[in-house]
């Protein structure tokens, strides 16, 4: 599979997110989702510390190093949301102890890319960047990124890590779809300017980019939105027919909209790795089969107007 440059790390165009490891997916089913991406070429598994309160890390590290992968794979983790018994937020003492025990839950002595999982507005950046300098220097994190972080945000600690010399973001890790595209209002640039990878998260919109939500027909059972209410909300008319848009599309070019939905995001020259969950290993496999289609500019242009025909006409009915 094809790798692209998070700093000085090479990961594969897709890689695992891990958010269901523990919580949809027990250990078997997590274990078969990581044996399939080692199959097909996935070498970046992405978690955190608060997924399952640690237990995809901790499912992580049994499989991976365990059974002897680690030089194999790039490990990314997170830390800073709320995690029940050990805290939350980015002040240095606490960027130290979330760090030791993700270190201890992944059976490893080094994280690849370590990110701060959301801004903290009590913490200077420039403490928390001090802190992850730390760690870099000593050989325990190899690069260190963000995740959530405004273009605003991502420009300051850039120039806080310049200005006291410290370790810099490599990644920033946001929200990003064909329909979610927020990061085009300031991150994808700003990440241009600084020389820094994306990391799209929820690339399939929790689903409907895989065409399993059709307009007019039921949810299907055993999945997400049919299990959990607040997925519901996605199912709005104008994403919905903002979908039937897109299998056209995709389907006239002799694609699925799976396909499509991974490889426009890959022909934004900022994205390194698609990061997307899978609960099967066939699930999994679609995934990585999805990268290969290659957009071209005419095609992306088509895309863009044709959506927004859509929204267009919806707008006046």
């Amino acid at each position: 599979m094809e790798k692209r440059k998070i700093g000085s790390l090479d990961v594969s165009v897709v890689g695992v997110g891990c958010n269901n490891f523990g919580m949809r997916s027990d250990q078997a089913h997590s274990e078969e989702v990581m044996k399939a991406a080692l199959e097909q070429g996935i070498n970046f598994f992405d978690t955190a510390d608060m997924y399952a309160n640690g237990r995809s890390e901790e499912l992580i590290g049994r499989f991976i190093v365990g059974g002897g992968h680690r030089s194999d794979v790039i490990i990314a983790t997170s830390f800073g949301n709320d995690m029940p018994g050990q805290g939350r937020g980015a002040r240095p003492e606490y960027v130290k102890q979330a760090f030791e025990a993700s270190l201890k839950r992944l059976g490893t002595n080094y994280i690849d890319l370590y990110q701060q999982h959301v801004p903290d507005p009590d913490v200077p950046i420039a403490e928390t960047l001090g802190a992850l300098d730390e760690l870099v220097k000593a050989g325990k994190v190899r690069e260190i990124g963000c995740s959530n972080f405004s273009a605003q945000q991502v420009k300051e600690a850039q120039a806080a890590a310049a200005r006291h010399g410290l370790a810099r973001f490599v990644s920033v890790q946001n929200e990003y779809s064909l329909l979610h595209r927020e990061p085009e209002e300031g991150v994808l640039d700003e990440c241009e300017r600084q020389g820094m990878a994306f990391l799209p998260f929820f690339p399939l919109m929790s689903g409907l980019l895989t065409g399993k939500y059709r307009k007019g027909q039921p949810i299907p059972d055993d999945t997400r939105v049919a299990k959990y209410g607040r997925y519901r909300k996605l199912l709005t008319d104008e994403n919905l027919d903002k979908v039937e848009v897109l299998i056209e599309f995709a389907e006239s070019r002799g694609h699925t909209i799976l396909e499509l939905a991974v490889s426009w995001l890959l022909a934004h020259r900022v994205v390194a790795s698609v990061i997307a969950g899978a609960s099967s290993a066939q699930q999994l496999r679609a995934n990585a089969g999805a990268a290969g289609w290659k957009l071209t500019p005419a095609e992306l242009q088509e895309i863009d107007a044709q959506l927004r025909a859509d929204v267009g006409k919806a707008a006046t009915t």
